[in-house]
């Protein structure tokens, strides 16, 4: 399956922008692309203004990706900031290309940055069936938490972080990655925005670092840094199959 990573220069909270450039981002990708990720609130910036941005689940942005998948047949995936039963919640949509989709409440809110004083963190995880894959969406600072991706009994194929991950911890971000896919036998992809390197403060500066890293650990391809990039691959389930049936590490 080929998949596309969308490393995008998020506007801060400007939804027309940000919605018109992952259209043609996503326009320009080839046909043989089957899902496309975007980072983390990728419609907004990772705000707390939760008052302005937040949308209901049949929000314009929400419309806006359903339109998009039907358009394009693709699946699409990334987090916005929603409202739901009274609560604000970093959540990410999985549409498929029908227009239907399903739905993941980020668990580990960023305290160090508020994220815990406007948002409520998600109980559930997610795991997708699709196209033969089983794939589990995470959101950013999951990243740091393993136990909560744990591939008991092999649960999934596929792991995928959206993130706004700032460059003054990018060491973590790329270090873990690749630890995520080792520990759980599956492909890791990690999808952050970027921002020019100059950018002010330094908590708002993203290097991007965007990355498809294989089920051993190794980064097949990674993003240039502090630009919009767009990263495709194919990964192979039968290779996945043979190796945890040759090393069952999680045995």
């Amino acid at each position: 399956m080929e998949v596309a990573l969308l490393q995008t220069n998020i506007v801060w909270e400007n939804k027309a922008a940000n919605l018109k450039r992952a259209g043609e981002l996503i326009a320009a990708l080839p046909g043989t692309v089957r899902i496309a990720v975007l980072p983390e609130m990728f419609n907004t910036g990772f705000s707390m203004h939760t008052g302005e941005i937040a949308e209901d689940a049949n929000g314009e942005t929400v419309a806006w990706l359903t339109a998009t998948a039907k358009r394009h047949n693709i699946a699409i995936t990334g987090s916005i900031s929603c409202r739901h039963a009274g609560c604000c919640f970093n959540r990410l949509f999985f549409v498929f290309p029908n227009g239907s989709c399903r739905t993941y409440d980020k668990r580990h809110l960023f305290s160090y940055g508020r994220e815990a004083e406007f948002y409520t963190a998600g109980k559930e995880r997610l795991i997708v069936d699709y196209e033969g894959w089983r794939i589990c969406p995470l959101i950013c600072y999951d990243l740091r938490f393993p136990l909560w991706s744990l591939n008991i009994g092999c649960a999934y194929d596929l792991l995928i972080y959206v993130a706004n991950w700032p460059a003054v911890r990018r060491s973590a971000w790329n270090a873990l990655l690749p630890a995520r896919a080792v520990e759980n036998q599956a492909y890791v992809l990690g999808v952050n925005r970027t921002s020019p390197a100059e950018a002010l403060p330094e908590e708002r500066c993203y290097a991007g670092d965007t990355q498809i890293v294989d089920f051993n650990g190794a980064v097949m391809a990674r993003a240039a840094n502090h630009m919009d990039d767009v990263l495709i691959a194919g990964l192979d389930l039968d290779a996945l199959r043979r190796c945890r049936e040759e090393f069952p590490v999680l045995a």
